[in-house]
């Protein structure tokens, strides 16, 4: 049983007229996903990809009430309010693919999940697949196989590359989340890797962070404190990044001495992790482990 999505995911795609959104609904229908509605205010009754189109997310679910999932591809003055359409409306996973949200306006709307009992995956997102069964994202669906690795990333470019490198190696993967690059995310590393522990199909998971925030210290501490049962294997971005510059992600910023690759490899190796220095690495260490 895979995590997040599968098979049964049924998704509307908030922002689906827009030049992205409509470019990504054919490229995961094309991959399987099961796309039932599209919603972008004032343009109800069209159609995308062969998707009706609903100007509100309650329009849509009286209409589809199976969908379960949503995709935000709303530009970032109106993705907040997009996210709290669906919330309100009753969808319970929510991804949230827009960038440069905010944080402010992110926080108010992760707790606001929260408090809903609704998941959220991004901002700032490739999303999340379950090869063969759902792609709800981003993510060019040709690089991942089936198999039983997790991947848990807060890069969206890296997971590919390691996916790929995972699928070449014939391991697969079972489920892969992008969690976002922002300093604030709906989901952490913790809440993802407590996901895996508890699913069959994953026997492995791949960690890939970035420097800024702590939320890999976090993710460290969690796996030694609960024993973690499987091997986890992590790769950490920008080890090379000069103190107080900002490196491509909002989050991804070293400042007052802490957030630096050193640490935060150094952080998981002591809690029993297995650290790759090269992203080639990660699939040379889970073949040994696996």
């Amino acid at each position: 049983m895979a995590i997040l999505v599968n098979n049964e995911t049924r998704i509307v795609v908030q922002g689906i007229t827009g030049r992205q959104g409509s470019f990504h609904t054919k490229s995961m229908l094309q991959y399987g996903s099961k796309i039932v509605a599209g919603v972008t205010p004032g343009k109800g009754g069209q159609t995308v990809e062969g998707v009706p189109v609903y100007d509100t997310v309650r329009e849509a679910m009286r209409e589809h009430p199976e969908i379960n999932a949503s995709m935000i591809m709303v530009p970032a003055p109106y993705a907040p309010d997009a996210v709290y359409e669906a919330i309100d409306a009753g969808v319970g996973l929510i991804v949230v693919i827009t960038e440069h949200i905010p944080v402010h306006d992110s926080m108010r709307f992760i707790r606001y999940a929260r408090l809903n009992d609704v998941k959220i995956v991004g901002p700032n997102c490739p999303g999340v697949i379950t090869p063969g069964e759902c792609k709800l994202g981003i993510m060019p669906g040709h690089i991942f196989s089936r198999g039983s690795v997790g991947i848990v990333s807060r890069s969206g470019t890296l997971t590919y590359e390691i996916a790929h490198s995972i699928t070449k190696a014939g391991l697969g993967q079972s489920t892969a989340v992008g969690i976002g690059g922002d300093p604030i995310t709906g989901m952490s590393f913790i809440d993802v890797l407590e996901m895996f522990r508890r699913d069959e199909q994953t026997r492995a998971v791949v960690l890939i962070g970035e420097i800024g925030g702590d939320m890999e210290e976090r993710a460290a501490s969690y796996i030694k404190e609960t024993s973690y049962e499987k091997p986890v294997v992590a790769y950490i971005a920008g080890r090379t990044a000069p103190p107080g510059k900002r490196m491509g992600h909002a989050g991804a910023i070293i400042s007052m001495g802490a957030g630096d690759a050193e640490s935060k490899m150094k952080s998981l190796t002591s809690a029993g992790a297995h650290v790759a220095r090269t992203p080639a690495e990660t699939a040379e260490l889970l073949r040994k482990l696996l």
